[in-house]
């Protein structure tokens, strides 16, 4: 089976990350006290949420840490209006969507007070949020994704996004960078995508590209059952390899953010190929069993990223224009 080339699908998302990086920064002007409650809002998010975030992020300086937890609480919390709806999602994502883009949120949106200070701060370009917001309101349509190059396109709106506007907070020395955080991002919500086939079956949703269902022979029945069998164990080894070559791309990215965020990126990154390596240690069943990590392995992980980016040598820059990839 041939696989699209990265010139192929890349180049679309790589011109939006460079036009949004042109865009201005959203300004703010959160109400004094309210600040450092809605920080602490935000904290209890990640806590509850992602152990694996709070274990990389925890690597970042004090400022840039609540800066990143703030931008994760944000992004949580918009899935969570589609994911997990209280009311009509569609009417809850447009006002979330108003006061995400205000100047002032109000007192009563904690995480969004957070957010807008942190924006504020960092200096983060509005168009970034708007293609996050977008990227998510895509999952209020379920027309199915029918090649790679498409869901590459909905992969960077609701992760490449939140890596390129962490960029901003964590610092970064080059707009090369912007590339390998398109990679990163597309890599991570395939990891997610991988993961929770099942979980989001049962939603009513289906991620996959129909194309390369067909070329392995799976039908939609076949997922609805659950069934691992030698085909589907062949379509998530091609889907394993792909994700992991999607992270060997991203990483030389690296040598253009600041030193004290490349611990953190390595580690989100190594952190959630381990949860490749756990789906395949389940047999890829990911409809009855969660790919997941424990946590003497994440703290393992966290310490292996830690000493790769102080051995020596580890600051090497790569080259400007690396060569196109097959992905297959």
């Amino acid at each position: 089976m041939r696989e699209e080339t990265w010139a192929e699908w890349e180049r679309p998302l790589v011109g939006w990350a460079y036009e949004a990086a042109r865009s201005e920064a959203l300004e703010s002007s959160p109400r004094v006290g309210d600040v450092d409650r809605a920080y602490a809002v935000c904290e209890g998010i990640i806590r509850r949420y992602s152990r694996s975030f709070a274990l990389a992020s925890s690597l970042l300086p004090a400022e840039k840490r609540r800066a990143v937890r703030a931008l994760y609480a944000f992004c949580r919390v918009t899935d969570d209006l589609v994911d997990a709806p209280r009311t009509d999602p569609a009417v809850a994502l447009a006002r979330w969507r108003a006061l995400a883009l205000s100047p002032q949120p109000p007192a009563d949106e904690p995480v969004l007070v957070a957010w807008a200070d942190a924006r504020r701060r960092y200096r983060i370009p509005r168009g970034y949020v708007e293609q996050f917001l977008d990227g998510v309101a895509r999952d209020l349509d379920l027309r199915p994704y029918e090649t790679f190059a498409e869901l590459a396109a909905y992969c960077y709106g609701v992760a490449s996004t939140v890596g390129l506007m962490s960029m901003f907070i964590i610092g970064y020395t080059d707009r090369s960078a912007l590339l390998y955080a398109v990679r990163l991002g597309v890599a991570l919500q395939l990891t997610n995508i991988l993961r929770d086939v099942g979980e989001d079956w049962r939603a009513g949703r289906l991620y996959l590209p129909r194309e390369e269902l067909r070329a392995f022979g799976i039908s939609e029945a076949q997922i609805a059952e659950g069934r691992v069998d030698a085909r589907w164990r062949a379509f998530m080894r091609f889907q394993i390899t792909r994700a992991r070559r999607l992270y060997a791309a991203a990483l030389p990215g690296l040598r253009w953010l600041s030193p004290e965020g490349r611990v953190a990126i390595r580690a989100a990154a190594e952190l959630y190929q381990g949860i490749l390596g756990a789906i395949e240690r389940n047999g890829y069943d990911v409809f009855t069993r969660r790919a997941a990590l424990g946590p003497v392995a994440r703290l393992w992980i966290a310490l292996r990223a830690w000493w790769a980016e102080r051995r020596p040598g580890a600051q090497g820059a790569p080259s400007a224009s690396p060569p196109a990839m097959d992905a297959s």
